[in-house]
């Protein structure tokens, strides 16, 4: 490859890295709205610690931020499935959306939880674990068909109706929902992870 042509990629990927974080950067706390710096202390005063990850785009729209702050204080904490359920459908949700910073932070939390490791691993590569238990193969039909055929089959919502009851039903699509929302919005923002965290390959078109 010519020179020129070597120095012009390299100038493009610098472009492209300096983009990536102009497109919804950080924004320092001196320089909050009144409105940014309630909803950042509401989020202290809730999370017990400063507005972190997927809600730091999200301060540049502080309402939606507080409102998404709100459903994940109970869909993530207090759902109908518990943790360690919640967890499958946020890895779920992650590998679906191939969002890294999303995975990066829920793999060593879903394992602490009660996911085991082969079945985290599988769905990172894209595949369908082998011995998931029944609640948890119910949790994996349901997500992945309502991610992948943007409904979910009458055999699948059966299942996870008498399993969950209604409430667990609702609480389970909010989960998926949720995270996909963070997802996107981590998506959109190119949120960066740290530069040893080995990136989701892409799920084929």
């Amino acid at each position: 490859m010519k020179p020129n042509l070597v120095l012009a990629g390299l100038l493009s990927c610098i472009a492209i890295t300096a983009a990536a974080a102009d497109r919804l950067p950080v924004i320092p706390i001196d320089k909050y709205t009144p409105e940014q710096k309630k909803a950042a202390d509401d989020f202290q005063a809730t999370r017990k610690k400063p507005v972190f990850g997927p809600f730091e785009p999200l301060m540049h729209s502080p309402e939606v931020m507080t409102q998404a702050r709100s459903m994940g204080d109970y869909l993530r904490y207090n759902s109908a499935l518990g943790n360690t359920l919640s967890e499958l459908v946020i890895l779920i949700t992650a590998r679906e959306w191939t969002q890294d910073y999303e995975w990066y932070v829920h793999y060593p939390i879903a394992l602490q939880a009660g996911i085991k490791k082969e079945i985290a691993d599988a769905i990172a590569d894209g595949r369908r674990p082998v011995g998931m238990s029944d609640d948890e193969e119910i949790v994996y039909d349901f997500s992945t068909e309502l991610h992948k055929n943007k409904r979910v089959s009458d055999r699948t919502f059966a299942r996870a109706d008498q399993r969950f009851g209604k409430k667990g039903v609702v609480d389970l699509t909010g989960i998926n929902a949720y995270y996909a929302l963070l997802a996107m919005q981590m998506n959109v923002a190119q949120y960066q992870t740290p530069k040893d965290f080995k990136k989701l390959s892409r799920m084929p078109e």
